[in-house]
């Protein structure tokens, strides 16, 4: 499967960004999806994840009640709503799919990773 972000861009601390991975090559309800995110000089951190019918999801505790993970698939489509964004939420956004139905946390479990989309939040 191949995933393509968009939807990065430079946002003032307090704003909000939506990004979207879109998937193709393969049928989009068979993998659980993730976000993970890398910022400058640490170790990529998994976001948030969601199973395959969008019934299940998991966020780092950074995020949780601010960011909101979702999916559609009949356009192959996961979404990163991100809100109240800080400062420390800049780093490369991406996302990454899972050759099973069921949700992961766990970096090594995604297979499939796209290219990433810079977020970038002033202060």
């Amino acid at each position: 499967v191949q995933l393509e972000e968009s939807g990065g861009g430079l946002v003032q601390a307090g704003g909000s960004l939506r990004l979207s991975c879109t998937a193709s090559g393969r049928t989009f309800s068979d993998y659980a999806m993730g976000w993970f995110r890398q910022a400058p000089g640490k170790e990529r951190e998994f976001v948030a994840s969601i199973g395959w019918s969008g019934g299940r999801t998991s966020y780092a505790d950074s995020v949780k009640g601010r960011f909101t993970i979702s999916r559609d698939n009949t356009k192959n489509t996961v979404y990163l709503q991100a809100n109240s964004l800080k400062p420390e939420d800049t780093a490369v956004y991406y996302c990454a799919a899972r050759s099973y139905r069921t949700t992961s946390n766990v970096k090594g479990d995604y297979a499939y990773w796209g290219q990433g989309t810079q977020v970038t939040v002033s202060s």
